[in-house]
């Protein structure tokens, strides 16, 4: 642990993978490391940027041309793509990276890759852990790609200091701009493909999603004129230097603001609340947990138990002391239990 740690703060790519690999892991003995490493991590911070829009409007094309030019200008760039895993096999094909030749062979960059794992909101369960390991290790920028599943992306706005919603041009009405969801979390909108026979729609697009944008209710985060649509071109580069001072000026207003700490706050404490579902998810796993389940199960099925009643009786059993039926025999109680005193030691006074 001491020589990953110190790979890691060293800026060692292998290291950072290797980390990765290490939270992102299920095993109790690699979870129980992997949350020691965390915590020993040092505080620094990159300028998280989350970037979402539906699949085919050139996600990773604007990442590749948007990271390039931000390591151009001396920057670490990492880039965490979430891949969507199947709901059949469970499997991710993992092949962003390929999208990104020039971008993956920049020393100066970073590019991960990661199954969803059928994790909802766009992102995969432990890309806060891969945020924090890219911050480790000295990363300035840190790109976090969703899947790319539509409006309810919106869990990769708890992650990132700045969201970045990229939409293609007549990808709708204006009416879309004021429907609640991913329109009304992000900060930029950029309309991307805005080059060649597309420019003057992309523009109109612009129009439009400004319009509804002055629709929307206003944000304490945002200054004024903010959030704002923008037109790109991820194969041109137009439009990318003034989408990178829009999310530098809207950065630097709120650390000055101090909105970004407050920021930054809420998203540890989402972060706690998340890892606490998981952990009472979890507790439905077990061996005693899934054969009441089943019960309970066939009895809903057999129309002897109302669904709701049943998950209130499921409920009521992981709120309160097992019986021994519920135990499985290996974990049962082989006799009486000696008593055990807060310092630890047993009734009899032997440690």
């Amino acid at each position: 642990m001491d020589d990953l740690l110190a790979g890691l703060t060293g800026g060692d790519r292998r290291a950072l993978s290797r980390a990765i690999t290490l939270v992102e892991s299920t095993r109790p003995d690699h979870r129980a490391r992997a949350e020691a490493l965390i915590a020993a991590l040092p505080d620094r911070q990159a300028l998280r940027i989350g970037l979402s829009g539906t699949p085919g409007v050139g996600k990773s094309t604007f990442i590749e041309s948007f990271g390039m030019r931000l390591t151009d200008q001396g920057l670490r760039v990492a880039v965490l793509a979430v891949d969507p895993s199947s709901a059949r096999s469970g499997g991710s094909i993992l092949g962003d990276k390929t999208r990104m030749d020039l971008l993956s062979r920049n020393p100066r960059a970073f590019i991960r890759p990661s199954p969803s794992s059928a994790h909802l909101g766009g992102v995969a369960r432990r890309t806060r852990e891969a945020i924090r390991l890219c911050e480790a290790a000295g990363h300035d920028i840190v790109l976090i790609e969703t899947v790319g599943v539509g409006q309810s992306e919106t869990l990769v706005a708890q992650m990132s200091d700045l969201f970045v919603l990229l939409l293609a041009p007549a990808g709708g009405d204006e009416l879309q701009g004021v429907k609640r969801g991913i329109m009304e979390m992000a900060d930029l909108i950029l309309v991307n493909k805005a080059d060649g026979d597309l420019l003057s729609t992309a523009r109109r697009t612009v129009a439009d999603y400004a319009g509804a944008l002055r629709l929307l209710r206003k944000r304490v985060q945002d200054p004024e004129g903010f959030p704002k649509a923008l037109p790109v071109s991820a194969t041109t580069g137009a439009g990318l230097d003034e989408a990178w001072a829009q999310m530098q000026a809207l950065a630097a207003w709120r650390r000055d603001q101090g909105h970004l700490d407050r920021i930054r706050a809420g998203q540890a404490q989402d972060w706690f609340l998340s890892e606490l579902r998981q952990g009472l998810l979890a507790q439905l796993q077990t061996p005693a947990a899934r054969r009441r389940i089943a019960d309970l199960g066939g009895r809903v099925a057999e129309g002897a138990v109302p669904p709701s009643v049943a998950a209130r009786q499921m409920l009521d059993w992981l709120a309160h002391p097992r019986d021994s039926s519920d135990v499985p025999p290996d974990l049962a109680p082989q006799g009486p239990r000696e008593s055990v005193r807060v310092d630890g030691t047993g009734g009899s006074g032997d440690a």
